[in-house]
């Protein structure tokens, strides 16, 4: 654990900072940096004004990160995600102007409101790090998230994100409303001032891509291996899926099952994180199949019940 120490340490300091901004939500800001650590990206799921936005700027200005925002519309362009190329009279060449992809940790607000022709603009800066415009590549900087959010109330005027987008997210958790006493220490903060006025930066991009490699040393024992894709085979087969989880699915589970034990001062992996990372990394990953979603089932609960039936290999039941 002696090389994965100062990263470690570097891990508990962002969470700790972000926490003083979302209230009573560690283990949704542990998820967050865990996706950033395994370099994938989170779709956010839940009402207005839980704190979505919120979370992703703080967890920018964390890290001392550069932060965008695109609003998503049903009339954004891709061109408006990505940037266009201008001609500049003066010098006779075309000039890149940068769209606000370009940055290290991108808000996606309400992506679902745009059409699916700019919700695929998206996906080569998932994937690849870089954008195309005009047949010229523009590397993003390192490390790059996003964080899309959308409303699971609000239908009227979406476009629904198609599987092969959603398939892109590591992650899709919701942070759900605060209890009382929570509600209470929010208020308590803001009494005065807003703590996102004073929030600083508690370590540096090249921190966090040392956090990215350190991750990768963290320990996976066969058996862990074993279990991971036992879970994803078993959407396959499940009687209430017509589509399981893709093989990425597979590594997106191993991946952020590092990042988080990484988080929780490990170098090496129990089921404990599979079974905690299960739900937000494969429910999304899922279609059901009409009969299930007559019944009200829901992806989640799938997951949740093969987390029951699934045995951890070598484990003594």
């Amino acid at each position: 654990m002696q090389e994965t120490a100062p990263a470690t340490t570097a891990a508990r300091r962002i969470v700790e900072n972000v926490a003083q901004v979302i209230v009573g939500k560690t283990l949704v800001v542990e998820q967050a940096l865990a996706a950033l650590i395994a370099q994938g990206h989170m779709l956010v799921e839940d009402v207005p004004g839980v704190g979505k936005t919120t979370l992703a700027k703080s967890l920018a200005m964390s890290i001392g990160c550069s932060f965008k925002r695109i609003q998503f519309t049903p009339d954004l362009l891709p061109s408006d995600v990505t940037g266009i190329s201008v001609y500049n009279q003066r010098t006779s060449e075309f000039q890149f102007r940068p769209g606000p992809i370009i940055a290290q940790v991108v808000l996606a607000d309400e992506i679902n409101r745009a059409t699916p022709k700019t919700q695929s603009a998206l996906l080569e800066a998932m994937e690849e790090r870089q954008v195309t415009v005009d047949g010229v590549t523009h590397q993003l900087q390192l490390p790059f998230m996003v964080m899309a959010t959308q409303n699971p109330i609000e239908y009227e005027g979406t476009f629904p994100l198609p599987e092969a987008q959603l398939d892109r997210f590591l992650l899709r958790i919701s942070l759900g409303y605060p209890d009382f006493n929570e509600e209470m220490d929010i208020i308590e903060r803001q009494e005065q001032s807003n703590p996102m006025d004073t929030l600083r930066a508690v370590a540096t991009p090249q921190q966090v891509l040392d956090l990215q490699e350190a991750a990768r040393t963290v320990y996976v024992d066969r058996l862990v291996r074993q279990y991971i894709v036992g879970l994803v085979e078993a959407t396959r087969r499940h009687r209430d899926v017509s589509l399981g989880a893709s093989p990425r699915a597979s590594l997106g589970l191993f991946r952020a099952a590092r990042a988080l034990a990484l988080l929780r001062e490990r170098d090496y992996v129990v089921p404990d994180d599979i079974k905690f990372l299960a739900v937000p990394v494969m429910a999304h990953r899922i279609i059901l199949s009409p009969s299930a979603r007559m019944r009200g089932v829901k992806a989640t609960d799938v997951v949740s019940s093969l987390l029951n039936e699934v045995a951890v290999p070598g484990a003594v039941r």
